[in-house]
């Protein structure tokens, strides 16, 4: 450790005490899970109108649809359709009041004077909110009525996710298929899933599993006026400290960049020629131009399959005038536009960590290290095409239900692709940290006086990289869902928004500092306070995306004291992209690998924006109660993930492109149209359609509920159809842009090839 000895300890012990805090208060998630009762009985009947079995077998006819891909699920998932959780408690209360109505009075519930009326709804909210859980004989009775209402729900959605001709409409808005589940058993069981997502947010928690402040499973998500869900004073006081202490973070930031860091260092001489252009291309290093081609070319499948889900928005069965939803239906297009989109920008990643791992290693492949390129390469086609196949088959109804799981479609956005496809996604990832230990451990054991701390770090980024995913893996099927939702955040934010963004800002440091444009103390102290500052906050804050999955009021505390600390960083991102444009001009060979520094610098933009800005306006308990599944949300994922980590993935192939092919000079027509019209195109999608959505979502969520702002009635008014259709010219210029990024890696690729290898002889004098 040496002189970086505070840097480690600081880092060390960030990991310990977040990872301790991320790991009780998991053991909390597993304890106080909302109870799955074995039977939910009616009063006075011995059948059950649910069991356990029937709602876990709901659960998975949900994920054989495409499940978060159809609709959302206690807020998560895709915007078009309703969110079910919120869509099924409302048609229920208000069955509940009609029946009532009828019962009492004779007529129905709109009928009513006030008074009549404020009767039915004090009885409807103590119905609902009290739980008649009973955990000794594991059982939930309802009332008759509510058996009622239950009922009169199930029915409407049994047509609607059939081709019942009456809702075809309705499906048509929602961008669902007909016949989205054909069988009529699984439909019934799917009902009794989605019911039981609405008694968790509707019935109050008990004291000994984490409640007695009278909220409900879900801390009273959804926004439900009807029986009472608003805000907890929980929910207050956490948003409210949450502000204080992102302040508190930037203004402590603020203090130690002004007075802690060291001012006196100066920035070392550039070499007269490029250090990394003068080192031999190795073979495994000449092989990668495959997968830069990969990267574009699932960059332009991911872009285009966007334009079609965004344009089943407007029109949700057709494109344009072309019925394409028996087979493409937006469920499928949109799992397979994440699934591309996270497949090609870990290519990226991964072809950086290859180039670099020859670099690392003396300038020289391990043994058969080629080989193994060559094989993970043709493993990742395999574990592509095997997603795309098996979640067609899975939506299309054509896989029987019992391999869907593992070979179909898991349901969960994200990590949507079967456990057979994710398994094989990690054994490539392993695989590709095989490939990089290989090269990197002999140098880092190897005893020498020379400072190997940046490269210490580099391999721990490497190395959690490699096994995090792993966690995906750590629930099932029939797994509860507030328990799968911990495990698959472990992903979408540990994985990829931690680690990933440790192993990108360690890797520039290194390939500066290799090419000396900046000293390696600095690079080495530098990116130490950065990965203490990114786990510090990332790890627990990975709780912010669970506070109304089932989870208790500390689970919600620690994730928005630590979420809102995510922002504290990304302050001074300003500075870092400052830093990554000027240095082109440090010396005149730098202009050659101008374009891959403008990716950095949009990275250091839209990390600001995207995920700073973006990601705090809905991190905050209370935005999120009121905001957790609407257009919001995309907004902060378009500029976060295409922003943040698309630009580092293109920032990386294009690095990786100038030294395979040292003979390439970019065509700054083409570079030039690929940046500033993908920045252009992104800034456009978000500011004329998607962020104008989300705000007025908001409105109707706060004063109407949740329900309303992903209903029908509000979504197909005139203004919002008119919004989703503006979003068009945004995604033209974004496509185009991409497209001429593609055609500059591809015409890189296979237009310029790098001269033979002879021994140590430079290939390019930078």
């Amino acid at each position: 450790m040496g002189k970086y000895a505070k840097y480690w300890y600081t880092l060390i012990g960030v990991l310990i005490a977040t990872f301790s805090l991320l790991g009780y208060y998991g053991v909390e998630v597993y304890r106080t899970a909302p109870p799955i009762p074995a039977q939910v009985l009616v009063q006075g009947q011995d059948e059950p109108l649910f069991t356990k079995d029937s709602i876990l077998d709901g659960q998975t006819a949900w994920q054989s649809i495409g499940g978060m891909q159809v609709g959302s699920i206690l807020g998560h998932g895709a915007y078009q359709a309703p969110d079910w959780t919120a869509d099924w408690l409302r048609r229920e209360l208000t069955a509940w009041l009609g029946v009532a109505a009828q019962q009492e009075f004779g007529k129905p519930f709109a009928d009513l004077d006030a008074d009549q009326q404020a009767v039915l709804q004090a009885r409807l909210k103590k119905e609902y909110r009290t739980n008649t859980y009973d955990k000794a004989a594991d059982q939930v009775v309802l009332t008759p009525l509510r058996a009622r209402a239950i009922a009169e729900v199930a029915s409407y959605y049994d047509k609607l996710f059939s081709d019942d001709p009456s809702l075809q409409q309705s499906r048509e808005h929602f961008a669902m298929k007909e016949d989205t589940l054909p069988s009529s058993e699984r439909r019934a069981q799917m009902a009794g899933f989605f019911f039981w997502t609405a008694w968790m947010a509707s019935t109050e928690r008990p004291a000994d599993v984490g409640g007695g402040t009278g909220a409900t499973y879900t801390n009273n998500w959804p926004h439900e006026p009807l029986i009472g869900n608003t805000p907890t004073g929980e929910n207050m006081v956490w948003s409210v400290m949450s502000i204080v202490i992102m302040i508190a973070g930037v203004g402590f930031l603020v203090w130690g960049w002004a007075f802690l860091r060291k001012h006196d260092e100066e920035h070392p001489t550039p070499p007269a020629h490029d250090p990394l252009s003068r080192i031999a291309l190795t073979p495994s290093q000449r092989s990668l131009g495959k997968y830069l081609f990969i990267v574009v070319a699932l960059l332009m499948v991911q872009v285009l399959l966007g334009g079609v889900t965004a344009h089943y928005t407007v029109e949700g069965q057709q494109f344009y005038g072309i019925n394409i939803s028996k087979w493409f239906p937006y469920s499928l297009v949109r799992t397979w536009h994440l699934q591309a989109a996270l497949f090609w920008i870990a290519t990226g990643f991964l072809a950086a960590g290859l180039f670099l791992a020859p670099i690392i290693n003396g300038g020289k492949d391990p043994k058969f290290q080629k080989l193994g390129v060559d094989i993970l390469f043709w493993a990742l086609i395999v574990v592509v095409g095997g997603t795309f196949v098996g979640t067609f088959l899975a939506i299309a109804q054509i896989m029987p239900p019992e391999l869907n799981f593992m070979w179909g479609h898991q349901g969960y956005e994200f990590i949507d692709m079967g456990r057979v496809w994710q398994f094989g996604k990690f054994a490539g990832i392993a695989f590709w940290l095989v490939l990089m230990a290989r090269a990197i451990f002999p140098v880092l054991l190897k005893p020498s006086g020379q400072d190997k701390n940046l490269l210490a770090l580099l391999t721990f980024s490497v190395v959690a990289i490699g096994l995090f995913y792993g966690t995906g893996m750590f629930y099932g099927e029939r797994t509860h869902i507030s328990v799968m939702e911990y495990w698959r955040w472990w992903v979408v934010h540990l994985w990829v928004e931690g680690f990933f963004e440790v192993f990108a800002t360690t890797a520039l440091a290194f390939i500066f500092s290799t090419m000396g444009l900046v000293s390696y103390r600095m690079a080495t102290a530098a990116s130490l306070a950065s990965a203490s500052l990114f786990m510090l906050a990332g790890v627990p804050g990975t709780f912010h995306h669970l506070y109304f999955s089932g989870t208790t009021t500390p689970v919600m505390a620690v994730g928005a004291s630590f979420s809102a600390l995510e922002v504290v960083p990304l302050v001074v991102l300003g500075h870092e992209a400052w830093e990554h444009w000027s240095l082109q001009h440090k010396t005149e060979w730098m202009k050659k690998l101008r374009w891959p520094l403008m990716c950095f610098v949009a990275v250091a933009f839209w990390n600001m924006l995207g995920a700073g800005v973006f990601g705090f306006m809905i991190n905050t308990p209370i935005a999120l109660f009121f905001i957790q599944g609407l257009n919001t949300t995309p907004v902060h994922a378009h500029a976060a993930l295409f922003g943040v980590y698309g630009f580092l993935a293109l920032g990386f192939t294009l690095l990786v492109l100038r030294y395979i092919r040292p003979e390439l000079q970019f065509n700054e027509r083409l570079m030039k149209t690929g940046f500033w019209w993908t920045n252009a195109g992104l800034v456009l999608m978000i500011a004329t359609s998607l962020l104008p959505i989300g705000l007025f979502q908001f409105h109707a969520s706060v004063t109407e509920g949740l329900w309303y702002a992903r209903s029908e009635a509000f979504m197909q008014q005139p203004f919002m159809v008119t919004l989703r259709w503006v979003r068009t010219f945004g995604d033209v210029v974004f496509i185009i842009g991409c497209l001429a990024m593609a055609w500059q890696v591809v015409t890189g690729v296979f237009g310029s090839r790098a001269p033979a290898l002879t021994g140590g002889k430079a290939l390019a004098n930078g």
